[in-house]
């Protein structure tokens, strides 16, 4: 037997000793879901400055693989999806089993002035499918447009904190929160961000999902600042 085989093959026996999955030496590895509609998806962005993919380099910035964690964040937004959408196609992104969903839906029912108690219904239950499947949630909630009357801005916005409220969830009050009404994160259309309106939306979400991942990997580090913050509407 040669020099050459023999070393290679002690040099496989000491990494089966050491590492004896692959798992255990790369660290576990955080999947999130961004599950929502062209406000997640990247409306007229490139791929690289979506919200998913954003997020995924802003969690990478803050040297997670140094401590044995990788994360991967999906792009499941769907432009122009409605509640009913997200909830016919959920299943589907389910079956790639992430740890956390970003539940990111409702804009486009209340662009288009859409029942609010049926709003409720599909996200509860696309709620409880994805903590059927095990995974965490972070519930992003959404104003109403303030054309379809007082009555039902209030029946559409109070839909996310009741729903946050009743199965425990954390809520991102408003995922447009600090972009809409600055047209310097905003693309021409004014409703949809663009890529620095996106990274501003990275900005106020990023606490609660670091702390959602260190939920997960059972590590509770001390966090600066809240990603969950109840506002006055």
């Amino acid at each position: 037997m040669s020099s050459v085989l023999l070393w290679g093959i002690t040099w496989a026996a000491a990494l089966i000793i050491i590492c004896p999955a692959r798992g255990a030496c790369a660290g576990t590895e955080t999947h999130i879901l961004a599950f929502g509609d062209s406000l997640t998806a990247g409306y007229n962005l490139p791929p690289s400055k979506s919200f998913a993919a954003q997020l995924e380099q802003r969690l990478l910035d803050q040297r997670l693989p140094d401590q044995g964690r990788r994360v991967r964040v999906t792009n499941a937004g769907l432009s122009g999806d409605t509640t009913s959408g997200g909830r016919a196609r959920l299943g589907w992104s389910l079956q790639d089993k992430p740890d956390l969903v970003i539940l990111e839906l409702g804009a486009n029912d209340g662009l288009r002035g859409l029942d609010p108690v049926t709003m409720r219904e599909n996200l509860e239950a696309m709620i409880k499918e994805c903590q059927q499947a095990g995974a965490r949630i972070i519930l992003a909630g959404m104003r109403a447009p303030v054309n379809w009357g007082e009555t039902y801005r209030q029946e559409f916005e109070r839909v996310f904190p009741e729903l946050a409220e009743k199965h425990g969830l954390p809520l991102y009050p408003f995922f447009l929160d600090g972009v809409i009404g600055n047209s310097a994160l905003l693309l021409d259309d004014g409703l949809h961000p663009n890529a620095d309106g996106v990274g501003r939306i990275v900005d106020g979400i990023l606490p609660l999902v670091l702390e959602q991942m260190n939920e997960l990997d059972g590590r509770k580090q001390p966090m600066t600042g809240t990603g969950n913050k109840q506002e006055n509407s």
